[in-house]
This record gives C-alpha cells, structure tokens and sequence, in this order.
C-alpha cells in the first residue's frame, strides 16, 4: 500500500492536504506521527519569496523527522514560479506542488489559485516551466473546474501530464463550491481515467469507511485528507489500519485527547512563541473538543487563556467531567 510520486516513494497513500493557518511544523509532525504517508506544508507566495517576506520564511521551516514533505507554491507567472522553484530546490522538501484549487477571494482575484483553472495555456507555461527548472517531482493540485460551466479538471489535468507533471491531486468540488455540498467523486475517476500519472482525490474523506470507498469508486492512486484532519491527528492511524487490516480502531480516549492537545500546544509555543502559540492553540481546541460535552463552554473560556498554564488547566479540569 505504497505511492510513488516521480522519484519519490511515500510508505502509504495518505496525504495530509496543504491548510492554511493549519498544516505548520507543529501540526504536520503529529500527523506524520499518526501515519501520514506524505504532509503538505501550508501554501506559500512565490512572490512572496522573491521579495524575501520574513514571516514567509517561518513558514518554509521544515524538520527531518516530517519528511516525505511536500512544499506547496502559490503564483500565476511562469517566470516567478519556476526562478523561485530552483532558488528554494536545495531545501529539505521532497516534492514541490503548485497550488491550483485555493479558491479565496483575494487570491482568485490576483489570477492565481483556482483562477488558473480558467487559464489552461498558462497551466502549460507554469508546469513545463517548472518542471524543467528543478530536479525534484512537481505535482498539481486542483479542482472539479471554476464552476458548473466549466468543468474542465480532466483537460487540466492531461496538460499538467504533459508538461512533466509527477501526480495530480483533484478536490471534487468547483471554486464557486468553496467547501459546501458534496464533493463529486465522479470527476476524480474521470482524471484517474485520463492520465497515468498517480491520481490524488481529495474531498469529503472523514472516515476509514470513506477512505476505501473514495478508493473503490476512482480507483485514485493516493487520498488527501484535509479538514477532517483538524483536530484529528489520528484519522491516518484509523485509516491506514482499516485500508491494511479491516481493523476498527477506537477514537482517543479522553486521556489521549488532553495529552495531544498539551503536546500540540508545547510543540505550538516552542515553535511560535508564547504569544502566537497560544493564540493559534484556540482554534486547534476548538476542534479537538468538537462533540464532546459542554464543548461550546469550554471554547469560549479557551478564547480567553493567555498562558500554557491557563490552557492546561482549563484541558485538565473541564474535558470528560
């Protein structure tokens, strides 16, 4: 149960997707902890690099012990993309992807995102382009299309094969989707039938009963998981274990969810500092402790902590009692 994207050989096909504000260090080690074949590191500007932005280079730290890693670049000039691509080659990440599904307003607006849906000529330009500029696997990441009326993933696809690309990963969902109703897994076997580079599908996997189905109803090559990871390092331990064995595992007992989330938040603090660390810790609780108990209590005292100690007892002394 392996994947092989261009040279590089993933243990299992379970993708942690790229999340912005979500997939940082902290996070992607503890998914890679629980199973994660392959993690994907938040999208990054590629012009922001050019312009040597300081809080971009935080977010290209990467640590050994996550790897296979894959950094995800976001841009719409072909010339940019692939110079920045080579600047950054020699960094510990092992396949560069390039961001072609976000589909939030500021970055639609600037031509880039899933705005390159519409702009299959210029797909061409920036995944040739790149391709040729670096040594390591360049992939993709897309949508069902911009809309209903362009549906147009399976072409987009077939041009990113053609121009080098190592794999594809489809989000069965248009732009204008965003994240709501249901993600069409129709146009991800569509694509699997299309091109014979490895097929990611991506979309509405919240369980290992889902995983196996989205595999058996595409045939696709590897599946990403995206938020249904939040709050939920273990969905990777779950739905290897099923995929490998048919076994169920149990959730996280309380005890393990309060040790994951202490764990989380030291990770996030040493990371961040005590200030960000804290801060970004909320919303990771927030969906931690989502279903539990007095859940929508306790988030609103965890918006208020300001210190490790505050948010350790509140872990501590409110959740499973």
């Amino acid at each position: 149960m392996s994947l092989t994207i261009g040279n590089v050989e993933l243990s299992n096909p379970l993708i942690l997707a790229p999340l912005a504000g979500i997939t940082d260090l902290p996070f992607r080690l503890l998914c890679k902890e629980q199973g994660a074949g392959l993690v994907c590191m938040e999208m990054i500007s590629a012009k922001a690099i050019a312009f040597h932005n300081r809080n971009t280079e935080k977010l290209m730290q990467i640590a050994q012990e996550e790897g296979p890693v894959s950094l995800q670049l976001f841009g719409s000039d072909p010339e940019i993309i692939s110079g920045i691509a080579k600047e950054i080659e020699d960094r510990p990440f092992d396949i560069l992807d390039i961001n072609m599904g976000c589909p939030v307003p500021k970055i639609v607006r600037n031509k880039e995102g899933s705005a390159l849906m519409k702009e299959p000529k210029l797909v061409e330009q920036i995944v040739s382009k790149t391709v040729k500029a670096v040594k390591k696997p360049v992939t993709i990441k897309i949508r069902k299309g911009f809309d209903d009326e362009h549906i147009n993933a399976v072409e987009i696809a077939k041009i990113a094969e053609a121009s080098g690309a190592a794999a594809v990963a489809v989000h069965g969902r248009t732009r204008e989707q965003y994240y709501s109703g249901k993600a069409d897994w129709e146009i991800i076997r569509k694509v699997k039938d299309a091109v014979r580079i490895p097929v990611i599908g991506n979309g509405d996997v919240d369980s290992p009963a889902k995983a196996k189905a989205l595999i058996e109803e595409t045939g696709c090559d590897g599946i990403m998981i995206g938020r249904a990871a939040r709050g939920n390092p273990w969905i990777f331990h779950q739905i290897r274990t099923y995929l490998e064995t048919g076994e169920t595992i149990a959730p996280p007992s309380v005890s393990e969810l309060k040790e994951m989330m202490l764990r989380h938040a030291r990770m996030q603090i040493d990371y961040k500092g005590g200030y960000t660390g804290i801060r970004e810790m909320r919303k990771h609780i927030s969906w931690y402790t989502a279903g539990y108990p007095h859940s929508a209590r306790l988030r609103a005292q965890i918006n208020s902590v300001e210190s490790f100690e505050e948010l350790e007892q509140l872990i501590l002394t409110r959740i499973g009692h």
